[in-house]
């Protein structure tokens, strides 16, 4: 109980801030969206990096995010076979089980349990997530009609990207940026997990609770909340990670479906109205999934 009022209630109270604002006004989430997307965030990952101490750790953490990657997929795979399902809800079970929600939802999470140490291998993790879900992502919600052209694209069009790449030069060259530019960028990369947090309250008070397909929602909630940190647990082990960044890794697995994913399935087609019901329920029992988790880890 103490985890939860201390880690996970806070969090929810800020997801509540933006389900009720939604509810209430009906406010159009593209802008806010736009701005945390082109202002907030890529602030946030520039400083993250720039003040990084970027060591080997943060090279296995990109071998452990596509192994991970890779798992989920070839278990999804291995479902469908085995169920005989379609090639379309192949995709959309790997897409509502293999990209989970580390940005709004994983980083404050972790932020609150472990501290701004903690925090800043999130933020890493999110970065590398959001250049996956755009590469992988982009290509199941698409079935091939976008192709590897328009994946790259993406990757190129995302801000972060390139905040990484600006980050990774300063260190690397031992650059310095000015105080004054950096409080800049320090009151912006303060403002980026509040707002992220706030969209994605009002996105989930967006969501339908009809017609839920009951079986395979089960499923992908299984895989999504419970097999994944397993599997991201056994994935640890493998490399020498450090304490914090295995526990912050595995915690991050275990988050729930990634709200962005029903924004591809919308635009492509992909059974939008079934991952969108993942990302929903996955997100309302991660409250006891997240919390058990973080028991066991301390």
């Amino acid at each position: 109980m103490t985890i939860f009022i201390q880690v996970v209630l806070p969090v929810l109270l800020v997801f509540g801030a933006g389900f009720a604002i939604q509810k209430w006004q009906k406010v159009d989430i593209a802008p806010l969206s736009m701005v945390a997307l082109y202002v907030a965030t890529p602030a946030l990952v520039f400083q993250t990096f720039y003040e990084a101490d970027l060591d080997r750790q943060y090279g296995f953490m990109v071998i452990f995010a596509l192994l991970l990657l890779f798992s989920l997929i070839a278990i999804n795979k291995a479902a469908a076979s085995l169920t005989k399902a379609s090639s379309t809800d192949e995709s959309a079970w790997i897409l509502s089980t293999a990209f989970m929600n580390s940005g709004n939802y994983g980083a404050p999470i972790i932020l609150f349990a472990y501290g701004q140490e903690g925090f800043a291998f999130a933020v890493s993790f999110m970065v590398l997530q959001s250049i996956i879900m755009n590469i992988f992502g982009v290509y199941y919600a698409a079935k091939g009609r976008a192709g590897a052209r328009y994946a790259l694209r993406s990757v190129l069009g995302m801000p972060v990207t390139y905040a990484v790449l600006a980050g990774v030069f300063t260190q690397w060259s031992g650059l310095t940026v000015p105080d004054n530019l950096m409080g800049t960028v320090n009151i912006l990369a303060e403002a980026a997990i509040p707002m992220v947090m706030i969209i994605l309250g009002m996105q989930l008070a967006n969501m339908s609770w009809s017609q839920f397909e009951w079986r395979p929602l089960s499923y992908a909630v299984t895989v999504r909340l419970l097999l994944s940190p397993i599997i991201a647990y056994g994935l640890t082990l493998l490399f020498p990670f450090d304490p914090l960044l295995q526990n912050v890794l595995i915690v991050s697995a275990a988050m729930p479906s990634a709200a962005t994913i029903v924004m591809y399935a919308v635009r492509f087609d992909s059974k939008p109205a079934f991952i969108s019901s993942v990302t929903l329920v996955s997100t309302l029992l991660s409250v006891l999934t997240v919390t058990l988790l973080l028991m066991l880890l301390n």
